[in-house]
């Protein structure tokens, strides 16, 4: 999963020392090897003769020789993890440099004969659903299909929406020609984009560096940077959110999901009323928590309102020193460890057997994310590394993804992965331990309100401001179903929620209404932004458990990685005594930013 694309730290021309870059030849030798080939080749065939073994013959099996379908499922899900590990090494490959035309080229056809295999596999999961209900339950008794029970109640919750065979192999081959171009599009057209800073063109990240740069000039010539090219191509982000959000449409209503976010919830495995307590109780809080702390932050910075490009300006006194990598290496892996040795062994490997790529390149994909690839392999990490804390709470993040990756991934491909909401507890709580350890070293008031504000604004980007992108999202989705949407109403709407969740100590400045273009989350994931809040809150009332726990709780936490894809988030949640149906649940992690707002209140006082 990636971290929310906040304006990440400036860039500095001060050495980090030796950034590491991933060696991907555990997946595959290079891209023209000959197991590429090989494996491209493979996929087709046995999926042609994985087609013709079992199609149309799953309701006789499921009824008369169960060890025959589970025979079929685990050549089902030996397939998928080859077709896993094709994809996920092209996909790492054109994250390197999504600009490079021989990435973008490997890219596009890996891309395309995955579909095309995969075409012959589509009859399997909605056969599947086909199988009468009292028949299923028969078969589950055998402990050998019993094993993929999981899976199996997870398919048959999208029984529902599931459409006739044709109409979803369309669906499935139109995609490649559908939202994965414009997808390609987004990504092609944001890594290609530069920003004239002072007559010094630059790429996304560093740009987006300077908005946390400490000189306030520096901060609004980047503004301006990035809302002329954001400007200069509108009409092209326009076109892509316009296309995208009616592709969704029309997917929705041939399946008659009846709210615009109902199938993000359905794979997340989340309740709509669970996220729209959630949302409300967000909404509910925002004059609570941004507006008062942004009020603050005014008062810091000795303004009567901050400016846009201010938002998340460094503190003044703030530590803006350039910290290099093998400190920051140092910093995880010591929060890590002492909370459990384990979990900072499994962590240690992403650095030692180079599973990291942490240089900030030209063409590479922005922000950052941990891939899981497959089961049969491990995870990756991409970062943008430049050196200043908010990166070390990023390498933190993701390393928490990656141990939790490695920990599900015994559950083989098929329940290995975690839905959104749950996939982000082990980022947020690996960011949480390495902010305690943190906090634990200040020596005096002054650095304690500055890392106290730092974590209260790094909780509001992950909560308020995640929230206010689902919002957002709504607003879009909602009224592009009475017809395309022009550049000006898109900004309307994002500056009619940025106004709510900001707050008035924050001037909407002239330009801002186009920075709605950047976020790709809004492309290629519609709906994902609330899991980060989902986590946040989850993990902050998970942190109250741990602090106030007796022995065993790194074993129930470690369990609930282990988890991945097999339980609900009712089940994993209750050995800590919590439930996110809990009309209080969401009250309780708000209320932990809140407190950090009343001690920085109290720290001003004193």
């Amino acid at each position: 999963m990636t971290k929310p694309v906040f304006a990440p730290q400036s860039s500095a021309a001060t050495d980090l020392g030796n950034l590491p870059e991933w060696d991907l030849t555990d997946l595959y030798p290079a891209v023209d090897s000959p197991e590429v080939t090989a494996d491209l080749k493979e996929i087709l065939e046995r999926a042609k003769t994985f087609e013709a073994s079992y199609k149309g013959r799953l309701t006789q099996l499921a009824t008369e020789n169960v060890s025959a379908l589970v025979t079929a499922i685990r050549a089902y899900e030996e397939l998928e993890d080859v077709m896993g590990r094709l994809i996920s090494f092209a996909g790492l490959i054109y994250a390197e440099n999504t600009v490079r035309p021989e990435s973008q080229k490997f890219y596009g056809d890996v891309q395309e004969q995955i579909t095309t295999a995969s075409t012959h596999l589509l009859f399997f999961t909605l056969e599947m659903n086909t199988v009468e209900d009292d028949v299923i339950e028969a078969a589950l008794t055998d402990p050998h299909f019993g094993h993929y029970r999981p899976w199996v109640e997870d398919l048959r919750k999208g029984k529902p929406y599931q459409l006739e065979d044709r109409v979803e192999q369309l669906f499935h081959e139109k995609s490649v020609t559908g939202s994965s171009a414009w997808n390609r599009l987004f990504d092609e057209t944001m890594a290609s984009l530069t920003y004239d800073v002072d007559g010094e063109l630059l790429a996304i990240e560093p740009t987006l560096n300077l908005l946390v740069d400490p000189d306030p000039e520096k901060r609004r010539k980047a503004a301006g940077a990035l809302t002329k090219t954001f400007s200069d191509n509108l009409s092209t982000f326009t076109l892509i959110t316009n296309t995208l959000a009616k592709d969704k449409e029309i997917s929705d209503r041939w399946r008659n999901f009846s709210d615009i976010a109902d199938s993000r919830h359905l794979s997340n495995r989340v309740e709509r009323e669970v996220v729209d307590a959630l949302v409300a109780a967000v909404r509910d809080a925002y004059p609570r928590l941004s507006h008062r702390y942004y009020k603050l932050k005014a008062k810091w910075l000795g303004m009567d309102q901050l400016n846009t490009w201010d938002r998340n300006a460094p503190l003044p006194d703030a530590d803006t020193r350039v910290i290099p990598w093998s400190e920051a290496k140092e910093t995880v892996l010591n929060a890590y460890s002492t909370f459990s040795p384990d979990m900072a062994e499994i962590a240690a490997r992403f650095f030692d057997k180079g599973w990291i790529d942490a240089p900030a390149r030209s063409g590479k994909a922005p922000g950052a994310f941990a891939h899981p690839t497959v089961p049969s392999a491990h995870p990756y990490v991409l970062l943008n590394y430049q050196g200043k804390i908010r990166d070390v709470m990023t390498l933190a993040h993701e390393l928490g993804h990656g141990v939790h990756q490695v920990l599900a991934a015994p559950n083989g491909p098929l329940m290995a992965p975690t839905p959104l909401t749950l996939a982000e507890t082990a980022s947020v709580f690996g960011e949480m331990l390495t902010f305690k350890s943190l906090l634990a070293t200040a020596d005096n008031p002054q650095t304690r309100k500055i890392m106290l504000a730092s974590k209260a604004e790094d909780m509001i980007n992950t909560v308020v401001r995640q929230i206010a992108f689902y919002t957002f999202e709504r607003k879009v989705h909602t009224e592009r179903r009475n017809g395309e949407l022009t550049a000006d109403k898109i900004g309307e709407l994002w500056l009619s929620v940025q106004g709510e969740s900001l707050g008035p100590a924050i001037k909407l400045n002239e330009g801002y209404e186009t920075f709605w273009t950047y976020i790709p989350h809004f492309i290629h994931s519609p709906f994902y932004v609330y899991a980060y809040a989902f986590g946040d809150c989850l993990v902050n009332s998970l942190y109250a458990v741990y602090e106030d726990a007796d022995a065993g709780f790194q074993q129930k936490y470690f369990d609930l990685l282990k988890a991945g894809g097999t339980k609900h988030h009712s089940e994993l949640l209750a050995p800590f005594g919590l439930s996110a149906s809990d009309p209080d649940f969401w009250k309780k992690g708000l209320s932990v930013i809140e407190g950090l707002i009343d001690e920085l209140e109290a720290l001003e006082q004193a």
